[in-house]
């Protein structure tokens, strides 16, 4: 039975009703352990308010328009809408396995949207808000299109650097018109962009000036990006351009042909939309209770230093503009590093998120992640060596070492029934005094302080198990009760560490209600005592993280990088071809005289090709889809003049051609009886 201790929580006297979101992933490609940083520790916080009694609501959906995702769906011959459709899905799975819980996940290209962007643009306008006026804009003189914003490269016009878009820069942070950058050049074609006339819609940024500066000086960013935003305001404010001309896959502006909102218009909307869209099919769940300017909830956004600028001026000025509540608090966190250097594809540690999950636990990262976050917008680094050494120490030598050292007794000698007169003890007591202090840490997202103190508890209950020596005591009949309550009093701590970690670690925290056969745990449940309980046989938790299974995801994070630069058949981005330049490229038959897998390579096939008596070395990457042996002796064909390579395995000698969509279903292209190494394929 569960007996309380009469200890109040502080701060949960009344129910707060709370918003959360993250920043809306773009539909164009892959969630990866950077994007990872900021979802969990939305999720830390958002399951934090949850386990305290609020209600606190996280919704989140996939960023899907612009000229990128257009051209993304004509390279792989489909629907824009089919597109991200795919990818929305894709993005789903990577977040639920990685235990990040939103109670809705939707998309921008959706009715609810395109309603709030419509309502927000004709309140705006009709408030004077919109200006119109005929700009220059970059076009592209040799695909005949206007250049969005992230299709034109250049230097900053603010710090020089080179290689950045068109619309802000990532050394500096300034944004900035296409047309300010320095030595432009078009990413479509490589071409130099010319100057060409085109009506533009200009959201008036300047007419919020006061309010801003009174807004982001209130508590509702942090004081690093409070001190970045003055240097903006002291620069001056500028009008926002917020259309885009057709083709363009979005919105279209209210009244204005063939003009379509800019995607960052739409995106922050996005949050409202994916809110509206639960609202829509949840009894008791109301749109306008969260934003009316009068509201009593909260809404936080948590999001990436490098869009602070769209998320405390932009959307705070239309919010304030069109008649809804602003955000309470806007969360920025830093960029990820690995190893102290920027992710990088080459070195295997720009991991996408499913690379993560088809080698690690997803709580491994989730801890260390919470183990390291603090609420400054510094950059955070992920040191593969102290992941291993922290999450082996911290998690299982530390906090699941606890229920697994009195286990054994308490299924041996006890029955697995916990014992009484315990909850006095020093330090159940001390364990429970530290809820407050960890409620805060958490509340203002020092996750490393909260973190610190839960393992120095965790630290001296190991401390009083070794103590208490009970592998001697339970040898003597007269200390036998003393061993006991040692493994009540421990698996009572064990419950309330779990209480704490929980946020970070829900499914290694449900297997220890299992364990102790209690429903799942709150936040209150720190105060409550197992006394005269049932538990249940305790079972394996959580393995040690297996350096070589660290080597293998980065491994594969560098061959996914190498096949991601061989060369592609079609790309929009790159010129048309003529005919004669498709005709230089040698189709051969060949046969595979020898396949043999490569030492490292969790994708690739060593193949030696005899083409017409010369031996060809070519490394495929067909290993999903073949065993070495189910090759050799047959006849395939072959780019015969590529270029020879050289990959981290050997040098490539030319490319087996295969096609299917892959996996399993990945077929090489296998001529009919009668071919002969050498032949050309016309």
């Amino acid at each position: 039975m569960s007996k309380e201790n009469p200890v109040k929580l502080q701060d949960n006297s009344q129910q707060r009703r709370i918003l959360v979101t993250s920043a809306l992933p773009y539909a164009n490609g892959s969630i990866h352990i950077g994007h990872m940083l900021e979802h969990i520790q939305t999720d830390i916080w958002s399951r934090f308010q949850k386990l305290r009694g609020h209600q606190c609501i996280a919704v989140c959906a996939d960023d899907t328009h612009g000229t990128p995702i257009m051209l993304r769906a004509q390279k792989e011959g489909i629907s824009p809408e089919e597109f991200i459709a795919a990818t929305q899905a894709e993005h789903v799975k990577d977040f639920e396995d990685f235990l990040v819980c939103y109670d809705n996940y939707h998309s921008t290209h959706s009715e609810e949207n395109r309603e709030l962007c419509e309502l927000i643009y004709n309140r705006l306008n009709d408030a004077g808000h919109i200006a119109r006026r005929t700009i220059s804009q970059l076009y592209d003189p040799e695909k005949k299109m206007f250049l969005p914003d992230r299709f034109v490269k250049g230097e900053c016009p603010k710090c020089g650097s080179e290689d950045q878009y068109g619309d802000n820069c990532d050394n500096c942070s300034a944004t900035y018109s296409p047309t300010e950058l320095k030595n432009p050049k078009s990413a479509v074609s490589g071409a130099t962009p010319v100057l060409k006339d085109s009506e533009h819609f200009f959201f008036k940024l300047t007419d919020f000036e006061a309010m801003l500066k009174t807004w982001t000086r209130d508590g509702h960013v942090q004081e690093q990006i409070a001190n970045k935003l003055d240097e903006w305001f002291d620069a001056g404010l500028q009008e926002w351009d917020i259309s885009r001309d057709a083709p363009y896959f979005g919105f279209e502006i209210p009244g204005a042909k063939d003009k379509f909102f800019y995607v960052w218009v739409d995106a922050p909307m996005g949050y409202m939309a994916s809110f509206k869209n639960l609202c829509d099919k949840t009894d008791g769940l109301d749109f306008d209770s969260f934003w009316n300017p009068e509201s009593d909830t909260e809404v936080h956004h948590f999001i990436g230093k490098d869009i602070v600028y769209f998320h405390t001026l932009f959307w705070p000025a239309m919010l304030d503009g069109s008649g809804f509540r602003k955000p309470t608090k806007v969360h920025a966190h830093g960029f990820l590093t690995v190893n102290g250097t920027k992710m990088s594809k080459s070195k295997g540690t720009f991991v996408k998120a499913r690379t993560y999950l088809d080698h690690l636990d997803p709580e491994y990262l989730r801890y260390y992640f919470m183990a390291k976050l603090n609420h400054r917008v510094d950059d955070f680094d992920l040191n593969l060596e102290d992941f291993v050494s922290r999450n082996n120490s911290d998690l299982v030598n530390k906090y699941i070492n606890i229920g697994s050292r009195v286990a054994k007794f308490m299924s041996k000698n006890f029955d697995l029934e916990l014992c009484d007169d315990i909850s006095e003890h020093p330090l159940i007591k001390e364990y429970q005094d530290a809820a407050e202090p960890i409620a805060q840490f958490y509340e203002q997202k020092q996750y490393g302080r909260a973190i610190k103190e839960i393992m120095n508890l965790a630290g001296k209950a190991n401390q009083y198990i070794d103590a208490e020596v009970p592998w001697l005591k339970i040898k003597d009949e007269e200390t036998q009760n003393e061993v006991h309550q040692l493994c009540t009093v421990s698996l009572n701590l064990f419950k309330i560490l779990t209480v704490y970690l929980k946020p970070a670690i829900p499914s290694i925290a449900k297997k220890v209600e299992e364990f102790l056969n209690i429903p799942p745990l709150k936040w209150s449940d720190a105060f409550s005592v197992l006394e005269n309980h049932k538990i249940n046989k305790f079972k394996p938790m959580l393995d040690r993280v297996d350096p070589k299974k660290l080597e293998a995801m980065i491994e594969e994070g560098k061959e996914e990088a190498e096949a991601a630069n061989q060369p592609q058949l079609t790309d929009p981005l790159k010129d048309e071809i003529e005919f004669k330049d498709f005709d230089k490229v040698d189709l051969r038959i060949v046969k595979i005289i020898k396949a043999e897998h490569v030492e490292g390579a969790e994708k690739l096939l060593k193949l030696q090709l005899d083409l017409d008596g010369v031996v060809k070395q070519v490394f495929a990457g067909i290993k999903s889809a073949y065993s070495p042996e189910d090759l050799e002796g047959k006849l395939t064909v072959m780019v015969a003049n590529l270029a020879p390579r050289k990959m981290r395995f050997g040098v490539s000698e030319g490319m087996v051609l295969a096609a299917g969509p892959g996996g399993k279903d990945l077929w090489i292209l296998n001529p009919d009886e009668g071919a002969q190494p050498g032949m050309r394929v016309k």
